[in-house]
């Protein structure tokens, strides 16, 4: 018998630990061979997109199953996402998860995983600069990761910093701080987290301290990226979750055509241990 799940649901099923926990074994599924995950594909229309990504955990999930979202500027229900899920080993449907939280979670559960293998272990100061999902769910993960005892949150908006401050304050039993510009936001920071929409970036690479671990989720290509282009020179490694997914955007990544193109590795081989560095950036 299949489920049908809903943001409510997973509100109360699962937590931020669990979800890390659960990406980490689809990035060991990688490194192994048994994850199938091609690039995502976009249903084009004058008015807007439907957006599929799809992938299978044939080892320890043994799941196989797609998500669907729309890019629809007036869009009403607020861009519900559809995942379906279904066992790979007998094809048997196993149920639905409508809505946006799912999405949301994943995504910050993937900076997670990267903090939990690349941040130094002793990390605990965190800055942010955005104050929406990404930037809460992001933060949410880095915390279910590391013992962090301070963050600073920025953005050009001082009533968005502000309740993000106080909600996350709440939320982590964690003080999080707003400040009034990034340098600010980024000086001294163990952990930096971009999740803007700035097509320019939104810091300077020499406000950066030695050995600060660095995620990024906002817009990444070579004529739109928030984060600066020196920050490839300065990182000893760079990591992404997919490098299929990076080589295959219609506008090219910032770094392609750059000497440290070559240089991106994949997260799933810092996860596994396959590729050990001292300084990680993941883009």
């Amino acid at each position: 018998m299949y489920q049908v799940l809903t943001d409510h649901d997973i509100e109360k099923l699962v937590s931020m630990k669990s979800i890390v926990n659960a990406i980490k074994r689809t990035f060991v599924e990688q490194a192994n061979g048994t994850l199938v995950a091609p690039p995502r594909f976009r249903l084009e229309t004058k008015q807007g997109d439907l957006v599929f990504t799809a992938g299978a955990a044939t080892a320890m999930e043994k799941v196989i199953g797609f998500r669907v979202y729309d890019t629809y500027a007036n869009d009403l229900d607020g861009h519900q996402q559809l995942v379906c899920v279904f066992d790979s080993d007998t094809g048997v449907f196993k149920g639905i998860v409508i809505g946006n939280l799912l999405g949301a979670v994943r995504t910050g559960a993937i900076g997670g995983v990267a903090i939990k293998a690349m941040a130094r272990k002793d990390a605990e100061h965190v800055a942010v600069i955005g104050t929406g999902v990404q930037a809460r769910t992001q933060l949410e993960a880095a915390v279910a990761v590391r013992e962090i005892k301070h963050v600073r949150v920025f953005s050009r908006n001082p009533e968005n910093r502000e309740a993000f401050a106080a909600e996350m304050t709440k939320k982590l039993d964690v003080e999080v701080v707003a400040v009034d510009s990034p340098k600010n936001c980024i000086r001294g920071a163990d952990i930096v987290i971009c999740a803007t929409n700035s097509g320019t970036p939104v810091f300077d690479a020499e406000w950066l301290e030695p050995g600060v671990h660095i995620n990024t989720v906002g817009p990444k290509s070579v004529n739109r990226h928030e984060v600066p282009m020196e920050l490839g020179a300065r990182s000893s490694v760079i990591a992404t979750d997919s490098l299929d997914q990076l080589k295959a955007y219609p506008t090219p990544h910032f770094l392609v055509g750059t000497p440290d193109e070559e240089r991106i590795i994949q997260l799933s081989d810092v996860v596994t241990g396959k590729f050990l560095g001292e300084r990680v950036k993941m883009i």
